[in-house]
């Protein structure tokens, strides 16, 4: 696990009384209810949760392309909406499958944002999206391809230097390993927590993946019954009585999954007398 932040550090994301909700067949889903979340700076904070528990959609309300319906988000201080053009130069997103875009290169599809914005010449954004190529680990030979001629653990490389291109202080990540194989799921593993290190980085980040999940968290916030039921660390998580943590924690794959972190299996034990 990546070392976690002092208490006392600068709060980055903060969401009070968040609802949101849906139009049904029934009226009205109700997904998120009384939520609050707050993040602070160099957090890896990971989203856990079932299907349908809004992980998703709380990163996408982080980031301003969706708004609860009631409560509040704010991004450094701002409500998303608020930042505007500059946004994509304060938060940073890697979307699950990419996202890029089949029609323009690997170089194209990093550069994206920065040319979006008008503000530099193409040669200096040119050498920029370089960099960021060669920061996530990939070769510049690869920068002239198509998405289609790269694989999946490239893919999604390229996705996280086109998130990192405009040098964002908070980058969300929306199961970054997904899909990949477990050597190219270690190597993204290793990527992230080096540019954490160097960039100063507060990442918010939903996984299903309990490798990562140990890997990388400084923090978990489980989703249930419409709210955060519980944030720690994860012998304070599974700590938690709740039906999904058992489930999700203390089954079989996250009893091995855990059985990195020394702390871990001694509370497993306690909270399994079966084990």
């Amino acid at each position: 696990m990546i070392d976690a932040p002092a208490a006392d550090a600068p709060v980055v994301v903060e969401i009070r009384q968040l609802w949101t909700s849906f139009p049904s067949a029934g009226g009205e889903q109700v997904v998120h209810r009384d939520l609050d979340l707050t993040i602070r700076r160099g957090e890896v904070l990971s989203l856990v949760g079932g299907s349908g528990t809004g992980k998703t959609v709380l990163l996408r309300q982080i980031l301003g392309l969706e708004h609860p319906s009631r409560g509040e988000v704010t991004v450094l201080g701002q409500h998303p909406g608020q930042l505007g053009a500059k946004g994509a130069a304060k938060v940073g997103m890697l979307f699950q499958h990419g996202a890029l875009f089949s029609a323009f290169s690997v170089l194209d599809n990093i550069a994206l944002p920065l040319r979006e914005l008008k503000l530099l010449p193409d040669d200096l954004i040119r050498d920029a999206a370089l960099v960021k190529l060669q920061m996530v680990g990939l070769d510049p030979q690869q920068a002239n391809k198509s998405p289609s001629a790269l694989s999946g653990g490239m893919i999604k490389r390229v996705a996280l230097a086109r998130a990192l291109i405009m040098d964002p202080p908070l980058l969300l990540l929306d199961e970054p390993t997904a899909g990949l194989d477990p050597e190219s799921a270690d190597g993204f593993c290793d990527l992230l927590r080096s540019l954490h290190r160097e960039l100063g980085l507060t990442v918010v980040m939903v996984t299903h993946d309990l490798d990562t999940l140990f890997d990388l968290s400084t923090r978990i916030a489980v989703l249930a019954d419409q709210h955060v039921i519980v944030s720690g660390l994860p012998r304070e998580v599974i700590a938690c009585e709740h039906p999904f943590i058992r489930n999700y924690f203390l089954g079989g794959r996250g009893l091995r999954a855990m059985e990195a972190l020394h702390d871990v299996p001694a509370v497993a034990a306690a909270a399994d007398p079966e084990r």
